[in-house]
This record gives C-alpha cells, structure tokens and sequence, in this order.
C-alpha cells in the first residue's frame, strides 16, 4: 500500500483545494490529510484565516478524498508524521517547489500543479475593507507597515488635525496614500479607521466615526474616561458596528496560549501576578508623555491590566499607586497593586526608569514565568517544585505585533462578533483604573 500525505490550511474551500487533493489521492492508496491549526498558522504568519479549524477540517472530510485527517499543530511535524504514519510519498502545490526537498531523506517528494486563478487569497481580497488612519503619531507608521501582512485591507489615506500636518505628511509619503483635509473626506471613503491620535482626543474622533456606521480600531489606551468608553461601544452597538480596543498583546498568540493555560488548573490556583514594563526615554519623554496625553501610567499601564484582568478577573476590591514624578507633573515611574479576594496583581511600569521587564504567574502547584520583553511573548515556560516537570513553550512573535489585532478586528467584522481576546468589559474597567489614577484616588508619591 502506498501512503501518501499533504498538508493544508483550507480556509475558505474552494475548487483548486479539490483539485490538488484529488491529485494528492491518485497518487497512492491511502491519503493523509493535514489541516493546520489555528495556533500553527498564526505562528508561521498566516493571520487572516477566516473558517475555523472544525470548519476546515469538515470541508475537507465532505470532499471524500481523505482517508484519515489529522492536525498540524508545530514546525517540524512533518518529519514526525512521516514516521509516525510510515508515509511513501509527501505532496503539496507547485507554489511550494524546492521548499520541501529536505524531506526526501524520508520519502518521496511530489510537487502538484496548482489551479490558476483560484486561492483564498485572491477571494478574501475580493471583499476589500477599506481603512483609513486618524491621527499622525510614529504608531500609525508602524500599523499601515503591519497591516500589510494582512489580506483583505486596503489603506486609503490619512486624516489629521493642522497641529501634527508635518508628521502627517512625512506618513503619507512614505506609504504613498492620500492626505484628506477633512474627516468627513476620510469617512465617507472607508468602511473602518485605525485611530492613532492621543487619547484626549479619542472619543471625538470615535463617536463621529461611529455615527456614519464605520467600524473604529483604536490604539491604546483607548478611552480616558468610564463614561466615555461605556457611551462609545453602546454607540456602536447601536450603529451596528465594531469598536475594537487596540492592545496588541491581547491578540498575540503566545499571551492567549499563555491564559489559557493558567486558567486551566495547570499551575493550580493563582495567587499572584506580577508584570514589569519600563522603559528609558530620554530625550524623547516629553514626546511620549504628549502622545499618551500622561505619565507612565497613560503610556503602559493597559499592560499589566490586561495580564491581571485576563488572569485575575474584573472583581477587584481595592488598588493602590506608587509614583515619582517629574518637574512636569507627569509620573515617570509608577507601581501599583491590584487587590482581589485571594490573590493579588502587582506591576511596576516607567518611562524613565529600567527593570526586567518580566511577567510572573504564581499559582499553588507551579508558576509561570515569561522572560523580559513579555508583552511581546514568544517564549515561557511552567516551572514546578520538580524540575523534571518544567514545561518550555515556543510562539513565534512576528513584526511588531500589531498584524494580530489588525487580523482580529477583520476576523470580528465578517463573522459579527465582537472579540473575546479583549472584551468591552475589560476595556471600561481599564478606563475605570486609569480615571482613577488621573484624579488621583489612592496614589502616594515617592
């Protein structure tokens, strides 16, 4: 019996997947279909998958080619399922020529013709989402470079204030798109914004955008008052559109593995969480502090919020701020404690001041430990009291980040969901801690 094996994502399952699987079955008698998990895909830069894996899965199985259907969960399986199967023959679409020949060690190779004109590519880009950009801070260089990973988006333009037309045009010559001298210009040409203004001026730009039905991504931190955030997303709830919260470690797949994992039991029950994010400005702090319209607090204090409120939860009882502040009364290094009914969050955050940037997660039968910088995990491990039961684990962090939100916010527009990666609840009690840090309630000077 020949056993072959092929490998695939079937997103959106169309006829050129049929073809190559038919193709795939004649070449042996016994067909072993991959499918790619949504984890996989996500960590070898595929972020824009719209079915989910049992959707896939099922596409393939009513094609009736497949004789057995597993899972492709990390880089290098392929060599083990070659074993693990006792596979003759690999085979994958011409596109992959020359790219798998180091498995002819193993097996035979077999690159399939493609069908032309057909990918999910091309038909994910025949529903183009049209974004525009508000605000002209050094982020929304960084999105539109991101949001290139993406399919499905097409960047139309950017609209800004007279105060920032300097940076605003420096941003649209470098990606060559259009400067609109109005925001009504800019709202009536797309179906979504990406607001990158500072948070003062947040909930102005939302709330106009939001009443002519476009769907609103906003950079962190989003909202500066409770009242604003609670009447923004009953705003859009109204329009029926999404108002999406832009925190890019929510939506990165090493920090929603990482969650999943402590909310399992797998460390027993948590105790404490302790998150560090600090950095040294310089020269540029005036800079930062202007764009976060505050200290330290505005600028990186939705970090841990978001690690203590996705591993604590939201019922909290008490919070505590410790800060140094400078000349300008902007704090330049804050610690605070989030108290909870039996455990306890603690974070130290600066924007002219260093520590290790690590995250701790301590539970009653192990902890988790995430290696500085861990807003951006890729890496952590599960360590206990018997060394011989450590856990590593690997996810690879691509580019800046900001790709997995952009993926997200598309993925929550087309299905009418909103995200559970980040939730309107998280995002009003977020702007709950930091009114609260601006009017000063519970914070101590050091």
């Amino acid at each position: 019996m020949t056993r072959v094996i092929t490998y695939g994502t079937y997103d959106l399952f169309h006829q050129g997947h049929y073809n190559l699987l038919k193709h795939a079955k004649a070449l042996g008698d016994y067909l072993i279909v991959g499918v790619t998990s949504d984890t996989f895909d996500k960590g070898r830069g595929k972020l824009n998958v719209h079915d989910s894996l049992m959707t896939r899965i099922e596409n393939v199985r009513k094609t009736g080619l497949a004789d057995q259907i597993i899972v492709e969960e990390y880089f290098g399986q392929k060599i083990d399922d070659i074993h693990r199967y006792d596979v003759d023959i690999f085979t994958v679409g011409s596109d992959w020529k020359g790219h798998f020949d180091y498995l002819q060690e193993f097996c035979k190779v077999v690159y399939l013709p493609r069908t032309k004109g057909i990918s999910s590519t091309e038909i994910r880009n025949r529903h183009m989402l049209r974004m525009g950009i508000i605000g002209a801070e050094g982020i929304a260089l960084r999105f539109a470079e991101e949001a290139r990973f993406v399919s499905g988006l097409e960047l139309a333009g950017i609209y800004e204030t007279d105060a920032r037309k300097d940076q605003e045009h420096y941003i649209a010559g470098m990606l060559q798109v259009r400067e609109y001298e109005g925001l009504d210009a800019l709202l009536q040409d797309v179906d979504a914004v990406y607001v990158a203004a500072p948070p003062i001026h947040h909930a102005a730009y939302i709330r106009q955008a939001l009443e002519q039905k476009k769907h609103v991504l906003v950079e962190y931190p989003a909202f500066f008052t409770v009242r604003e955030a609670e009447e923004l997303y009953a705003l859009a709830k109204e329009k029926q559109v999404l108002l999406f919260h832009g925190l890019k470690t929510a939506y990165c797949p090493a920090f929603q593995r990482l969650v999943s994992m402590a909310k399992s039991g797998m460390i027993g029950n948590i105790l404490s969480v302790d998150a560090n994010f600090t950095r040294v400005l310089g020269n540029q702090l005036q800079e930062r502090c202007r764009e976060a319209s505050g200290g330290s607090m505005m600028a990186l204090g939705e970090y841990p919020l978001l690690a203590f409120f996705k591993l604590l939860g939201l019922d909290f009882r008490k919070i505590a701020f410790f800060s140094r502040t400078n000349a300008e009364k902007k704090d330049i290094y804050t610690r605070f404690f989030v108290q909870y009914g039996n455990a306890i969050g603690s974070a130290g955050i600066g924007l002219d001041a260093k520590s290790e940037g690590n995250l701790v997660v301590t539970g009653t039968r192990g902890y988790i430990y995430v290696p500085a910088p861990w807003w951006k995990t890729e890496y952590f491990e599960v360590r206990y009291e018997d060394l011989n039961q450590n856990r590593k684990y690997f996810y690879k962090f691509q580019g800046e980040g900001l790709r997995y939100e952009i993926a997200e916010f598309l993925h929550c527009i087309r299905s009418h969901k909103p995200s559970a990666m980040l939730t309107a609840e998280e995002s009003v009690q977020m702007a709950r801690v930091l009114e609260q840090y601006r009017r000063q309630d519970n914070v101590e000077s050091i």
